[in-house]
Parts: C-alpha cells; sequence; structure tokens
C-alpha cells in the first residue's frame, strides 16, 4: 500500500510538467543580436551622400518642397529605374532650386541686353521689351523641362542598353544552369561582369538583396522585374520565377531564352542598317544636294542687279545658310549615325 502510494505521489508530481506545451520555435534572446553580415577584406560600406550643390538645394528647398509636393510614385519608379540615388523630394528640391537660379540669372542678363541695346545701338524699346521677355521665360520653361525628364531619360538609356546586351547575357546564364549551378550564384556571377552594362547592375542589385537584406532569391528576381525600365528583362525576370514556382526546370527556359533573344537581335540589327542606309540617301539629298543648289541660287540673285530684292539682305541669307545651316545639319546627322552605331555595337 505505502509503494502504490509513492507511485500515485510520483506521477502528480510530474503531470504539470507533462501537460506543458513546449515550442519548437528557437528563442530570440538580447544576445543574438543583429544579422551578421561578411564582407570581403578591404570592402568600405558605399553611403548616399548628396553633393554640395544637391545639400544647398535642399537646405534652402526642403522644407518648401516637403509641405507643397504631392506624392508622385511615377517619379519615384522613374528615379529607382534610373538608379539616381535620389528621394522624390530631393530631386524635386534640386529642379526647383536650379529653376530658380536660372530664372535670376536670365532676369539680370536680360536687364543688362536690354539697357545695352537701347544705349549704344538704339534699339525700339517695344523690341528690347520682347527680347528681354523671351529671355527671361525661355530658359527656366526649358531647364525644368530638361531637369524633370532627366530621371525618364536615363531610365530609356539604361533600357537601350540592357535590351542590347540580352542576347550575350542569356548566352552567360544559359552557359551556368547548363553546369548545374544554382540561381542566385547565376545572377551573382552576372554582377562580376562589366561586359554586360546595365545588365550587371540589375544582377547587382539581386545580389545584394539576397546576401545583404537576407531576402530569398525569388523575391530579390520579383523585385527587380518591377523595377528594371527594361520590359524585355522584366518577362525574362517574371520568367523565372513562374518556372520555378510552378515546379518546372530553369534550364531548358534559359536555353529556349536565348535563343528567342538571338533571333531578336539579329532582326534589330538588320532594322538598323536599313535605318542606315535610309539615314545616308536623306544625307545626301537634305544637307549635301539641297544647300549647294540654295548657295548657288543665292549667290546668283545676290551678283544680278533687277532681279527684285534686296542684295545685302540675300547676302545676309546667305551667310546664314553657309555659317549656320550647313554645319548644324551635317553635326545633327553626324550625331545620330554616331549614335544609331554606337547603340548597335554595344
Amino acid at each position: 500500500m505505502a509503494q502504490e502510494t509513492d507511485l500515485f505521489t510520483r506521477i502528480d508530481s510530474t503531470k504539470k510538467s507533462y501537460l506543458k506545451t513546449k515550442s519548437t520555435a528557437p528563442k530570440h534572446t538580447a544576445e543574438v543580436g543583429p544579422r551578421i553580415i561578411k564582407l570581403p577584406e578591404g570592402v568600405v560600406p558605399d553611403y548616399v551622400k548628396l553633393t554640395p550643390y544637391q545639400e544647398f538645394c535642399w537646405r534652402t528647398m526642403g522644407k518648401l518642397v516637403t509641405n507643397r509636393m504631392k506624392p508622385n510614385p511615377k517619379l519615384e519608379l522613374q528615379l529607382l529605374q534610373a538608379h539616381m540615388r535620389l528621394r522624390c523630394e530631393e530631386f524635386t528640391a534640386f529642379v526647383w532650386m536650379t529653376t530658380l537660379l536660372v530664372l535670376v540669372v536670365a532676369g539680370l542678363i536680360a536687364m543688362f541686353m536690354g539697357g545695352a541695346f537701347i544705349a549704344f545701338l538704339g534699339v525700339e524699346a517695344g523690341m528690347v521689351l520682347l527680347f528681354s521677355i523671351m529671355i527671361v521665360i525661355l530658359p527656366p520653361i526649358l531647364t525644368y523641362v530638361v531637369l524633370n525628364s532627366s530621371p525618364g531619360s536615363k531610365a530609356k538609356t539604361r533600357m537601350r542598353d540592357i535590351n542590347k546586351r540580352m542576347g550575350a547575357a542569356m548566352s552567360f546564364i544559359s552557359a551556368m544552369a547548363s553546369a548545374d549551378v544554382n540561381i542566385d550564384i547565376i545572377f551573382k556571377e552576372l554582377s562580376r561582369q562589366p561586359i554586360y552594362g546595365e545588365i550587371k547592375n540589375e544582377a547587382e542589385w539581386i545580389t545584394r538583396d539576397t546576401e545583404l537584406l537576407g531576402t530569398d532569391i525569388l523575391s530579390a528576381i520579383g523585385r527587380a522585374a518591377q523595377r528594371t525600365p527594361s520590359p524585355r528583362f522584366q518577362e525574362f525576370l517574371q520568367g523565372v520565377v513562374t518556372t520555378t514556382t510552378s515546379g518546372g526546370q530553369l534550364k531548358p527556359y534559359f536555353l529556349q531564352k536565348a535563343e528567342q533573344f538571338e533571333k531578336e537581335s539579329k532582326l534589330e540589327i538588320r532594322a538598323q542598317l536599313e535605318t542606315l542606309g535610309l539615314m545616308a540617301e536623306t544625307f545626301v539629298t537634305v544637307v549635301v544636294a539641297f544647300p549647294l543648289f540654295l548657295i548657288v541660287i543665292m549667290a546668283i540673285m545676290a551678283i544680278t542687279p533687277g532681279t527684285g530684292g534686296d542684295s545685302g539682305m540675300t547676302i545676309l541669307l546667305l551667310y546664314l545658310v553657309v555659317g549656320l545651316m550647313v554645319p548644324f545639319s551635317q553635326f545633327g546627322f553626324i550625331f545620330f549615325i554616331w549614335n544609331t552605331t554606337k547603340e548597335s555595337t554595344m
């Protein structure tokens, strides 16, 4: 009887410990601390810093911009796609301050030139006023428009660079996938290849998200698809996520994309060659033949008496054609052809 009593006593004493719920999740204590990131030896963190002029613009216009500026998701996306390390408020303060400074400088120039025209050249006050208004209004408007469109322009430049290098980058990715390399290692190796231009920068951001921010590779690729300026690269990244989540194999997908982008690049090069041929014919017609005939006709009109026109005005127009029209048209065509051939050889 005493043994049974001891048995029941021991069961009662251990019942509470058996009924307790034990958690298998790791316990987070203050001793764990933040996530440790190991960087290679000699690497210095890169901090986003404003230039002295941008800091001046932010200190001067920051409070006004914060109070008056409305949310602008489009500008935020353009800054992200252009890899411009500025917040929307900082960029807006930079644009507003620069426009204001250009307005002040344009006003001073208009006052100085207007006074000089009236005092030394005897130009009418109405013409001087019209000229001054144009000087005061046009430069600030052009400055505001150009600066506001600069993020979109840089994003489009990055998009063209990405599209030009997609074929070569897909060949690299498919070769790595054929060796059964993991997708995160593929993008890490791609981020170390400077020959792929902006695709290398996009791969750097994916590697940053996975290794520094602790994001899984699929989430990092999904974020990259949302912020990339190239629809083709976005489609490729979304296809990677879709293929992986649906249980497909990435190796056939990469090989298919490499073949697709190779064919598309050949078609684009053929279209660019046709465009260059059309521009060459236009150059001969507009820049060479037309100015030549115009110069000959105007020279004959200037030296022939009784043609019913003012010879002095004709000579002035002839100078303008020879000194301005011909050089600027040639430089414009040369720049366009140079830019087109540069993009085609990226």
